[in-house]
Parts: structure tokens; C-alpha cells; sequence
């Protein structure tokens, strides 16, 4: 759809894409006129990542109520030195903005989509994105959960005889910025749903809600998969990241709460016996249950940890292994999965507080990462 025109109403700009597809097939909305906006205050944002013909990304912004969409051949980068093409599409109803799972083959875009990205987005002050459409460029912020700060669209030139309308976009420098692109490659899963593109297309289900894991406050929550860490061959640059010491033992999540507690590998092993004495120092935390992500270690004289003394000391000396927790992922039944790290480290810190016997709060260093590395 071409932005060279005023925006049109909302019914005739959606006709075209209710012109594309038969919705007695396809589980997709057919959107409504004034339907859902897709945020509060009608300036959301969604990234949907697209296995259809080929792998994609399409990018819509709410404005003037529907989605305008684009479809970014290899997503976004928070490089500002990548440039991604991006080709602007049909519009799309506000209720698409929610739309996960599998297109039919036969229909338009048949594929998988998944929910990559969503958040609210705001033009710069003093650009009305009606008219910079119109002129060719976009300039604004996104607030979402994996594409943030200032970022810009360019309209490129025809070339002639060309029917699509391709445009630039790009990243601007600031403190979400970053020397390589860490944001397609970085995040695989579904911000809904927390299934992969092929885990959709094969009809898994959706996990329960984690909010339904541990309906008391006062018992210890139940295991749940660990946030495992990956490999890199370079230090990730920019602000946004948190860097913390690599320590060598096992990872270990304790949960806590009504005076007892469990103690279970990265597996989902119950390792309570074998942890006694950990569990024992938790369970006199000031809380009526947690659960707590970290990693269980035995300090050599040196100031280093020892995975072969780890290994030696749960046989044979329990009382040597000490744990340093780095994240808090729940807390009196409350669950902070979807809250910022560094919000979930300051409750970790401030339960933790000086430690607990062998339990001891795992710092972190904000940004920096290639000087610290250093």
C-alpha cells in the first residue's frame, strides 16, 4: 500500500486485506471497524516473525486504527550500521497485533507466525507521522520488550518499472544500541506463548500460565525450566546488558517457603538431600516462599571456584558448598518471570541482604562489558 496518498478511513483501508484471504480457512482476524486498538492509549507496535515463502519479520505500527505494516526480510538489527529492507505491505486490523500460529498453505502468507515483539511507539516531538509517511521517512521510539529506543524508516527511490514500495530501517545510536546484531539471533521464542516458530507450526500447546504454578504463597513452588546461558564469541556491547562471574558448580534452583524447601538441577533432578544444608539456610530468609535461580559452588583459597571440589564436597563435605543467586523468579506466590532482570535482582538483593549461611546474593556490573572483559 503506498504512503504516497492521505491516510484513507478505516473500513477502505482494510479492504484490501480482507480481500486477500478466506477466513472460513484461516484462523486469522478479520478485523473490525473500530475494533480492539492494540494498546490502551492507541499507539501499540508488534513484530510478528513470518515462516511463510520465506522467512521474515513484519513489522506494524498502530496508527489512525489499523496496523501499517512492513515485512523486514531479515529483522531488525540494533546495529545503526545495518540497514534492513523493509517492504511496506497491506494494512492489517488492530486485531491482528494478537494473531499467533499457522497460516494454511493455500491461503495468502501461508506459514507460521509468532509474536516476536510487542510494545507501545511514539514519533519524534514535532513529526506528525501522517505527513513524514507521506513525504517518505519515519522517525521514532519504540518501548517493547526486545526492540527499544530511537529508530528510523527511509523510503527508497523506484526503480523503474518496480511495483513494490521498499523502504530502509534502521537503527539509531543511542543506549539501546548495539555493535552487532543481537536481536534476531538472540530471541527464538514467542513473547506470548514462549514457543519456538517450529513448536507452533507443530501444534504444541502452549505451557499453563505461570501464574497458575504455585497457588499458595507459603509452599515451595514447583521446578520450572531454567534460563540456560549461551555461547559467544564477543563481548555484547551497549548498556542494556547486565555482565556477573562466570562461577563454576551447578546450577541449582531452590524453592522455598513455609519452612521447607527443594533444591533441583538445571534438569529438574531433586538434589534436596544432597543440598541440605543450602535449603537449610534459605528456609530462614525473611519470606513466606521463593524461588531462586543460581548456582551452587565451593570456593577455593584463591578466591576461584572449583568444579572438582564441588564435585568432592557433595559427597563428602555438604558443608564446604556455598550459593550464589543471581536471579529471583518468584516470590509469595507472586511471578516475576515477565519483569526486567534488574528489577528482579533488586528484590533479590534486598531478600538475600547480607546472606543467610552459606547463601550469598550474586552482583552485577551494568554495561561496560568490553572494558570489564578486558
Amino acid at each position: 500500500m503506498s504512503r504516497k496518498a492521505p491516510v484513507a478511513a478505516t473500513v477502505s483501508k482494510l479492504n484490501q486485506y480482507r480481500a486477500m484471504w478466506d477466513f472460513s480457512r484461516t484462523p486469522e482476524p478479520e478485523g473490525a471497524c473500530g475494533g480492539t486498538t492494540a494498546s490502551a492509549a492507541g499507539n501499540g507496535f508488534v513484530v510478528q516473525k513470518h515462516a511463510a515463502t520465506r522467512l521474515h519479520y513484519d513489522f506494524r505500527l498502530e496508527l489512525d486504527g489499523v496496523l501499517i505494516s512492513w515485512a523486514v526480510a531479515r529483522g531488525s538489527s540494533a546495529n545503526p550500521s545495518d540497514k534492513r529492507l523493509a517492504v511496506c505491505t497491506k494494512d492489517h486490523p488492530l486485531e491482528y497485533a494478537r494473531f499467533e500460529g499457522s497460516i494454511p498453505a493455500r491461503e495468502y502468507g501461508g506459514g507460521t507466525v509468532m509474536l516476536w515483539d510487542s510494545g507501545s511507539w511514539e514519533p519524534m516531538p514535532g513529526k506528525d507521522p501522517r505527513q513524514t509517511l507521506i513525504d517518505g521517512h519515519l522517525h521514532f521510539i519504540l518501548d517493547g520488550r526486545r526492540m527499544r529506543g530511537e529508530w528510523i524508516m527511509i523510503r527508497l527511490k523506484p526503480r523503474l518499472g518496480e511495483k513494490r514500495e521498499n523502504w530502509l530501517l534502521r537503527k539509531v545510536a543511542d543506549a539501546f544500541a548495539a555493535g552487532w546484531d543481537d536481536l534476531t539471533g538472540l530471541h527464538l521464542t514467542s513473547i506470548d506463548s514462549g514457543r519456538t516458530l517450529e513448536e507452533i507450526a507443530a501444534g504444541k500447546a502452549p505451557p499453563m500460565r505461570k501464574t497458575a504454578a504455585n497457588p499458595s504463597p507459603s509452599v515451595p513452588p514447583p521446578f520450572r525450566p531454567l534460563q540456560l546461558a549461551k555461547l559467544s564469541d564477543h563481548v555484547s556491547p551497549g548498556d542494556k546488558w547486565l555482565h556477573e562471574m562466570k562461577l563454576d558448580g551447578y546450577d541449582t534452583l531452590i524453592a522455598i517457603g513455609g519452612g521447607e524447601g527443594r533444591a533441583y538441577t538445571r534438569s529438574g533432578l531433586d538434589w534436596s538431600e544432597r543440598f541440605a544444608g543450602l535449603i537449610a539456610d534459605a528456609v530462614t530468609l525473611d519470606v513466606g516462599s521463593a524461588l531462586i535461580d543460581g548456582e551452587a559452588v565451593v570456593m577455593m583459597d584463591d578466591g576461584r571456584t572449583s568444579f572438582q571440589a564441588l564435585q568432592a564436597a557433595v559427597k563428602n563435605a555438604p558443608g564446604r558448598i556455598d550459593y550464589f543467586a543471581f536471579d529471583l523468579l518468584m516470590i509469595d506466590g507472586e511471578d516475576l518471570t515477565e519483569q526486567p532482570l534488574t528489577e528482579r535482582k533488586k528484590r533479590l538483593a534486598a531478600l538475600i541482604d547480607a546472606g543467610a549461611g552459606h547463601i550469598r546474593y550474586s552482583d552485577h556490573i551494568a554495561g561496560q562489558g568490553e572494558k570489564l572483559f578486558d
